[in-house]
């Protein structure tokens, strides 16, 4: 990896659009995530420890842990970031010079929307990243469909967070109240090759089980078919709409409800949730595995 764990949590931002983005959920989830920064900040939090020493020891025992590769975490953190570099990729160079500026009009000239079906399979495989980097943290097989949806079940604070964010940027507010349907129809519907020209998909296609391109479709549409029904759930016992994620978002951003194919580009290339949230479950992670072998 570039960079130690603790640098990488560290240098998470306090403010920003993915911040301010994630922050425009909590409407979803009330108190369920927090931007919690810093390292030894994290593991007090976790913990609740005060002392010093032992603060150290869960420290030292939790990079020991991420920097052993027999462990999926360095893996888990590749996905994280990787998702979230391809998805953006086509529109990060042109848009360089702008992110950090809170202004959505000003991304407009340099922005295509995606089409529905690139947005359709982005969205199944940011699923299955999250899905397979699950398994990568608790060291368990990549292709564990069934233990991915137990735990969901259980979700909380930024894991919980990622997949509203999931759910709201990829799903509801390019694809509309349909993304579901929409999305596993443009899946079942597309072809290997069609697959291998996704950027998303290309980008993370070493850690995706099935062995080749074929094999891969077929565990990403089953993944996505599998959890079609607690997102379907998820969107109604919360009463998600695409208008109210959007009005939700120009209180943090500034942003244009009529022009929604184009805010899901921006969020594409400018939120980047799942390389955020992803290290701060990460570290959570080995915080709680650290003091539990300490």
């Amino acid at each position: 990896m570039s960079k130690p764990i603790y640098e990488l949590v560290d240098e998470l931002p306090k403010g920003g659009l993915t911040v301010s983005a994630l922050k425009s959920l909590d409407f979803v989830v009330p108190g369920q995530w927090n931007n919690l920064v810093g390292f030894d900040n994290t593991i007090r939090t976790v913990t609740g420890e005060t002392d010093e020493s032992l603060i150290q020891q869960i420290g030292e025992r939790a990079v020991a842990l991420f920097n052993d590769k027999s462990q999926g975490y360095q893996r888990a953190l590749w996905l994280y970031e990787t998702v979230d570099s391809a998805a953006g990729l086509l529109g990060t160079a042109a848009l360089a010079n702008r992110i950090g500026q809170d202004s959505f009009f000003g991304f407009l000239k340099n922005l295509t929307p995606k089409p529905e079906k690139a947005q359709s399979i982005d969205l199944c495989v940011k699923l299955v990243t999250e899905l397979v980097a699950f398994c990568q943290i608790n060291g368990i097989p990549g292709d564990s469909i069934g233990d991915f949806l137990s735990a969901l079940a259980d979700y909380s604070g930024e894991s919980l967070m990622r997949m509203v964010a999931l759910i709201s940027f990829d799903g509801l507010i390019p694809l509309g109240p349909d993304f579901t349907n929409l999305a596993l129809s443009r899946v079942k519907g597309m072809s290997p090759s069609e697959l291998e020209h996704n950027q998303t998909f290309k980008g993370v296609r070493e850690l995706i089980p099935g062995g080749h391109a074929a094999g891969q479709l077929a565990f990403i549409t089953e993944s996505f078919e599998s959890t079609k029904g607690w997102m379907d759930n998820f969107v109604s016992s919360k009463g998600l709409t695409q208008m109210g994620l959007v009005n939700n978002l120009t209180k943090f951003i500034e942003v244009s409800g009529d022009k929604l194919d184009y805010l899901g580009a921006f969020l594409d290339v400018s939120v980047k949730y799942y390389r955020h949230t992803g290290i701060q479950t990460l570290v959570r992670r080995l915080t709680e595995r650290a003091v539990a072998e300490i």
